[in-house]
């Protein structure tokens, strides 16, 4: 189980930033975006909604694993408060985009190890 949900967390998150952020979502979701939907759309639209795809995700994952609501509900919440945090500073290019995939990839890792340490379990074990 902690290697299916290690896989399961990483692999959302290449789903989420990579197969389901268009290069739209991927200009407009920084503050000093040139993009030409940016005028119409603000980047914090942008930016909470990629975030809040990375939550649902984790959230997913979690739930699919067998974690009750609660469980579920509070790592998604700050996975995407985490994630939105995260990319509004890779942004601001406060750090690459290395240093950003990093913080993400260690999020993952302090959810796995959560449940590693039996910090959370899910329901019924």
């Amino acid at each position: 189980m902690l290697f299916a949900l290690l896989f399961f967390l990483i692999a959302s998150h290449a789903l989420m930033d990579y197969s389901l952020q268009n290069d739209t979502m991927a200009s407009c979701k920084c503050r000093q975006s040139t993009h030409q939907v940016a005028v119409y759309v603000p980047w914090y639209y942008w930016l909470t909604s990629h975030a809040m795809l990375h939550g649902v995700g984790v959230g997913v994952v979690f739930r699919w694993m067998g974690f009750d609501w609660n469980v579920v509900a509070a790592v998604a919440v700050a996975e995407t408060a985490i994630h939105w945090v995260t990319d509004y500073g890779k942004c601001a290019k406060w750090y690459s985009l290395h240093a950003d995939q990093a913080i993400h990839i260690t999020c993952k890792l302090v959810w796995w190890a959560l449940v590693a340490a039996e910090v959370v379990k899910p329901v019924g074990a």
